[in-house]
């Protein structure tokens, strides 16, 4: 088991490296570009995204569907994984994270576009749709398309599911003394409980949580910054000067400290955002909505969400703490994580135990979707009701056993899961600038917002 855990962990070592971000990165700038900067339409993708259409084909509302992609996409990455990048790549990996959400919008933009526009209706009535389906209507690679929806569903095991679990019980155990089989078998019947009853519980349950936890731990980052406002300005001035430095680094490690900045945090803010990895789309296909653009740009407020204002809220807290606090230092992104939150009393540490437990458990609900579809791709619906219950198992196990063997897995199954993803984004970058020309580009959309405040006001008038 060692050796094999030494192997993936070179191969995940491999998969992430400079390729991986050259290519996840070198894809977000082209399409930004390519799109004329769909980042400029955040402020009405964010009104679109609580906007019912009413008549529009789908199985959840567009709210919905960003509030299951929301809950799979904001994890631990966004707390252990910007400590992380602190960590290893200093304060300017913060600013290169954020930078990676930026650009990163585009890509999850055109990833809900293609999911809509190659969307299939069951004979029951529901809509499937992603990465999949776009590779084999859209491209005729149905051998392509197969192997993003396996390495989807094997994923689903291990960042999703079991490594989100351990954290949960392992830090459980930690603060409470609360033993890992214990907590396990609660997240176990509370997961049991949501996905038994398919996309709309997932959905229900999501929309619920995730404005609730993000408010809650963006609220509790702000004051931790107000606690700390003689320290808020030097800490953005460190990240944007950290951000470019050309000296060398230290501590052992090569190159500049510009280049340690780059990798690590561009790796984090793209491993946190998911934009590029072909994951959300599978849910954004789900929604009800009258063309593809809609629900593309209220895909696209996730990663704004998740990495403009979450990743850096996190950052700036850590790099404020460190800068309070000279004796708040680690190597490991976890311990700084936890040294920096602990700093603040009374609210430090239960923030970060709140963030830490509800963005893991949002995770499996989110990720369950997402290899549910995927399984139904390869294999029909007769093997759904297996494949959740072994989900349901394997949260469980990932609560009570060691996981570096399955981190390992999981990061090389991400990675495999966004080249298929980017080689359709691509491919198909004409279809989604047909798309963006015949909506967005032609105010067809701004017309149809305007149509729909008039339609509200007439409906709240009448109410009165």
């Amino acid at each position: 088991m060692q050796t094999i855990n030494e192997i993936l962990t070179s191969i995940s070592g491999f998969l992430w490296g400079w390729p991986m971000i050259i290519l996840l990165l070198g894809t977000h700038i082209f399409l930004t570009i390519r799109l004329r900067f769909p980042q400029r339409k955040i402020f009405t993708a964010i009104k679109l995204s609580v906007h019912r259409d009413k008549g529009s084909s789908g199985d959840v509302s567009q709210f919905g569907a960003l509030a299951t992609a929301l809950a799979a996409t904001i994890g631990t990455g966004n707390i252990i994984g910007v400590g992380t990048a602190v960590a290893l790549g200093g304060p300017g990996a913060v600013l290169w994270c954020w930078l990676t959400g930026v650009f990163g919008i585009a890509t999850k933009y055109s990833e809900g576009l293609l999911a809509i526009k190659y969307r299939v209706k069951t004979k029951d009535g529901r809509m499937l749709g992603g990465p999949m389906y776009a590779l084999e209507r859209g491209l005729g690679w149905k051998w392509l398309a197969v192997l993003f929806a396996f390495f989807t569903a094997i994923a689903s095991f291990g960042i999703g599911n079991t490594v989100q679990a351990n954290a949960i019980s392992t830090l459980a155990d930690t603060s409470w003394g609360i033993p890992t089989w214990v907590s396990g078998a609660v997240i176990c019947a509370l997961t049991a409980i949501v996905i038994l009853g398919g996309v709309k519980s997932i959905a229900r349950v999501c929309s619920a949580l995730v404005p609730f936890m993000a408010l809650f731990y963006v609220v509790g980052c702000i004051y931790i910054l107000c606690v700390n406002h003689d320290f808020l300005w030097p800490a953005v001035k460190l990240i944007c000067e950290d951000a470019f430095s050309l000296r060398a680094a230290t501590g052992g490690a090569t190159g500049t400290v510009i280049m340690l900045a780059a990798r690590y945090g561009i790796a984090r803010g793209l491993f946190s955002n998911e934009s590029g990895l072909g994951s959300a789309p599978i849910v954004a296909a789900a929604a009800k909505t009258k063309n593809p653009v809609r629900q593309a740009l209220v895909s696209s407020t996730g990663t704004f969400w998740d990495t403009v204002v979450i990743c850096a809220l996190t950052g700036i807290v850590i790099v404020s703490c460190i800068i309070a606090d000279p004796n708040i230092s680690a190597n490991d992104g976890a311990k700084l994580t936890h040294l920096a939150f602990c700093h603040i009393p009374y609210i430090g540490a239960p923030l970060l135990s709140f963030g830490l437990l509800t963005f893991a458990f949002s995770t499996i609900l989110g990720w369950s979707y997402y290899g549910e579809r995927a399984v139904e791709y390869l294999s029909g619906k007769r093997w759904i009701i297996v494949y959740r219950v072994l989900y349901i198992v394997a949260v469980f196990a990932g609560s009570v056993v060691s996981l570096d063997l399955v981190w390992n897995l999981a990061d090389c199954m991400n990675a495999l899961m966004a080249i298929p993803n980017l080689i359709s984004l691509l491919a198909l970058n004409g279809i989604i600038v047909h798309e963006t020309r015949k909506y967005l580009w032609r105010g067809r959309l701004d017309r149809e917002m305007d149509d729909w405040e008039i339609q509200q006001m007439i409906d709240d008038n009448e109410s009165e």
